[in-house]
């Protein structure tokens, strides 16, 4: 076991891992720590706690002091002049006419490198500009390319639920979501209505996955043939909350088809349909 903090640069950012030393740093405590960008101003997310090393990605940075009042009055100083940059930037790539939109400007808080994030359709050649800028700045210069998720996290919004965005609120990385997860959760596979304001699969789709898998388990799919207490059947619909298929279900010693709604556990799969997913 190894003690350490959680630290976020950002309000709803990925969390950090780093080394307190002696210091007993409770939770939301500002502190400043050393980051591959640099020397960051962060807020501890998880207070000083034991975790297991093989969670722990090592070398693990110590912190380099809790954050004082001056901290804090540079960060705000910082944050202003991310706001003249952004200003500036926009003109400059307004001027050169390039096919990019700016989304934020980061400063690093011991100001030796200042961060431009945005977003394109294509590469862009921003040579140029880069130099432009140092020249304003005289310090590092990147510029990062982000995509539309990323974009969608920093400037938030209102999702087609009402609410505001759960990229930038809660969630501190991105989930991995695919088209199965919407075929799972019987919803309809317009991407209108299964998209974000990103314009990519909605996070929320990943939410209840888990619980989909395991309801649809053991449920026929639309088209299979099942057994029932009253016969054999093809199952026509599936209501995978309530775990009730309904099936036609041909009368035993009878022609007569009807029609019924059977619980999961009272059928038995006899055969799958035959679907482009499991078609020879």
């Amino acid at each position: 076991m190894i003690d350490i903090i959680g630290v976020r640069f950002k309000k709803v950012g990925k969390i950090y891992f780093f080394d307190p030393g002696d210091m007993e740093i409770e939770k939301e405590t500002p502190v400043i720590v050393e980051t591959v960008r640099g020397v960051e101003y962060g807020f501890t997310e998880i207070g000083r706690r034991p975790e297991p090393e093989e969670h722990v990605i090592q070398p693990l940075k110590k912190v380099i002091r809790i954050a004082t009042e001056e901290d804090t009055n540079q960060r705000e100083t910082n944050r202003q002049k991310e706001q003249e940059a952004f200003a500036i930037c926009m003109e400059k790539i307004k001027t050169r006419g390039l096919d990019m939109k700016l989304i934020e400007v980061s400063l690093t808080f011991d100001q030796n490198k200042i961060i431009f994030y945005f977003t394109s359709d294509g590469r862009v050649d921003f040579r140029e500009l880069v130099k432009e800028l140092a020249a304003i700045f005289r310090i590092r210069i990147e510029l990062r390319q982000i995509g539309v998720r990323d974009e969608a996290k920093i400037l938030n919004g209102i999702g087609i639920c009402g609410r505001t965005l759960c990229c930038a609120t809660f969630l501190g990385e991105f989930q991995p979501v695919s088209i199965k997860m919407a075929k799972e959760q019987s919803l309809s596979l317009n991407p209108t209505k299964i998209s974000g304001i990103c314009g990519r699969l909605m996070c929320c789709l990943k939410y209840e996955e888990d619980t989909y898998e395991y309801l649809n388990r053991d449920l026929p799919g639309i088209g299979d043939i099942i057994r029932t207490p009253d016969g054999d059947g093809e199952v026509l619909t599936v209501n995978v909350l309530r775990q009730i298929v309904k099936a036609a279900v041909r009368r035993r010693s009878s022609d007569v088809i009807n029609v019924g709604f059977y619980s999961v556990r009272e059928i038995k799969i006899l055969s799958k349909a035959v679907t482009p997913d499991n078609a020879q």
